[in-house]
C-alpha cells in the first residue's frame, strides 16, 4: 500500500528549524532578552516565521516565475538586502528591490553557482556599476539544491558581503529548496492518485455493465417506463464513474452515485437484495475521495450477497463523529477469510477484490495511516468495512 506522505511534514519541520535557527542566530547579535514579557529573540523568531509563511504561500506550486516573483519580496525581507535575484538554469525568475539596472546581469552572475552548486561571493569589481550612489556593490549567491540537483540560485545584493549575510543566504536557499521539494511531492501525490483512479475506472466490471443492460432490456417490453428510468440511472452512473474531474467529491455526491449503482443491481436481484441507508445530514457536505464508497458497496454485493442463498442486506451508515465523518458499509452475506481481505488491502489479491486495496491506499495517501479501511469479516458472518475522514483537511476540497 502507498504510504501517507509523512516526508513533507519532516521537511517542513527541518526547513523551518534551519531557517529560524540560522536567521535568528544572526539577528540576536549577542543580545540578551529584554525584561519585558517578549524578548528581542522572540520578536525576531516571530517575524522570521511570519515572513517565511508569507513566502511559502507563493511557492506551493514550486519555483514558477509567477510564484517566485511574488515570494521574492518576502525572501528579500528575510535577508535584509537592498535587492535579491532568483534564477533557474535557464532564466531570471525574479528580481526584487532597488538597482533594477543590475537585473540584466543577474543570470550571468549566477552561472557559476548553477553549474557547480557552490556558494560564491562577488566583489565590487564583478558587480559594481558607474553609479556612486548605487547600493548594489557586492553579491552573495547560494544554490537551491533538491535531490542533489541545482534547481535555482538566490543572490543577495548589497553594499557589502559579510559572513553573516552569506550564512543567511544559504539558510534561505535551503528553505526554498524545501518548498520546491514539497511542491514536487504534492505533484507526485496527485499523479499517484490520478493513476489509482484510472486503475479503478478500468476495473468497472464488464459483468456489471452487461448485466445492467440485460436487466434494462428485460423491462423494455414488460415495463417501458421502468426500463427508461434504469437507462437514465445507468447513464448517470457511468458518467460519474468515468468523469475526468478532481480527485475529491462530497459525500452527498458519492452516496448519490452509490444509490444509482444499487438501483441497477436491485433490478437484477429484486427481493433478494435489501438496502438500508442511514446518513446524518451534517456529514453530507464533507469532502471524500472520489469513488471511495462505491467499490466497497460493489464488493459487498458481488462477494457477499450474490453468493448467499436467499440474498441478503447491504447497509450504509454515515455518522457524525465531531471533527470526523465515519462511513460504514455492512452486508450479511457469505463473509470471507481474513487473510483474503488482508491480501486485498495489500494489493496482492485477484482483480475481483483489488478495489478495496485501491480505496485503502488513497485514503492513507490523503489523510495518513490512521484513516485506512477497517474490515471485520469471517466466513459465514458477513463483512463490515469502516473508514473515517476528517471534516477538514489541508489541500482537500471537492
Amino acid at each position: 500500500m502507498s504510504g501517507s506522505f509523512h516526508l513533507p511534514t519532516a521537511i517542513v519541520v527541518t526547513g523551518a528549524f534551519l531557517l529560524v535557527m540560522g536567521l535568528v542566530r544572526l539577528l540576536r547579535q549577542g543580545r540578551r532578552g529584554s525584561r519585558g514579557f517578549v524578548s528581542d529573540v522572540d520578536h525576531a523568531t516571530h517575524a522570521t516565521l511570519h515572513t517565511a509563511s508569507m513566502a511559502s504561500r507563493h511557492l506551493q506550486d514550486g519555483l514558477t516565475p509567477e510564484g517566485t516573483a511574488r515570494a521574492a519580496k518576502h525572501l528579500r525581507a528575510l535577508l535584509g538586502s537592498p535587492a535579491i535575484a532568483v534564477c533557474d538554469p535557464f532564466s531570471l525568475l525574479a528580481w526584487e528591490g532597488v538597482a533594477d539596472h543590475h537585473r540584466d546581469r543577474a543570470r550571468a552572475d549566477a552561472e557559476e553557482v548553477l553549474t557547480t552548486g557552490r556558494t560564491i561571493v562577488l566583489g565590487q569589481d564583478a558587480v559594481g556599476c558607474d553609479d556612486p550612489d548605487c547600493p548594489v556593490k557586492t553579491a552573495v549567491i547560494a544554490p537551491v539544491v533538491t535531490e542533489d540537483r541545482v534547481v535555482a540560485s538566490i543572490a543577495a545584493y548589497g553594499p557589502q558581503a559579510s559572513a553573516g549575510l552569506a550564512r543567511a543566504t544559504e539558510e534561505v536557499a535551503r528553505w526554498v529548496a524545501t518548498q520546491a521539494e514539497l511542491a514536487e511531492l504534492g505533484r507526485e501525490r496527485t499523479r499517484t492518485m490520478e493513476a489509482e483512479l484510472r486503475a479503478l475506472r478500468a476495473q468497472i466490471s464488464p459483468h456489471f455493465i452487461y448485466n445492467s443492460l440485460a436487466a434494462i432490456a428485460s423491462f423494455v417490453r414488460t415495463d417501458p417506463e421502468r426500463a427508461r428510468e434504469l437507462l437514465l440511472e445507468f447513464a448517470d452512473f457511468t458518467r460519474y464513474a468515468l468523469r475526468r474531474g478532481g480527485a475529491f467529491t462530497t459525500l452527498a455526491e458519492e452516496l448519490r452515485n452509490v444509490e444509482r449503482y444499487l438501483t441497477l443491481e436491485q433490478a437484477r436481484y429484486g427481493d433478494r437484495m435489501r438496502i438500508s441507508l442511514m446518513v446524518a445530514p451534517e456529514v453530507l457536505p464533507v469532502t471524500v475521495p472520489y469513488l471511495a464508497i462505491q467499490p466497497i458497496v460493489e464488493n459487498a454485493v458481488r462477494h457477499g450477497i450474490a453468493g448467499k442463498e436467499g440474498g441478503g442486506q447491504v447497509s450504509i451508515v454515515a455518522t457524525d463523529r465531531g471533527s470526523e465523518a465515519e462511513i460504514a458499509i455492512e452486508d450479511d452475506g457469505t463473509g470471507a477469510e481474513p487473510e483474503v481481505i488482508r491480501r486485498a488491502l495489500d494489493g496482492l489479491a485477484d482483480s475481483d477484490s483489488v478495489g478495496l486495496g485501491n480505496v485503502d491506499a488513497r485514503l492513507r495517501q490523503v489523510y495518513g495511516d490512521d484513516f485506512g479501511l477497517v474490515v471485520e469479516t469471517a466466513p459465514g458472518a458477513g463483512t463490515k468495512v469502516t473508514f473515517r475522514v476528517p471534516k477538514y483537511a489541508p489541500g482537500v476540497h471537492a
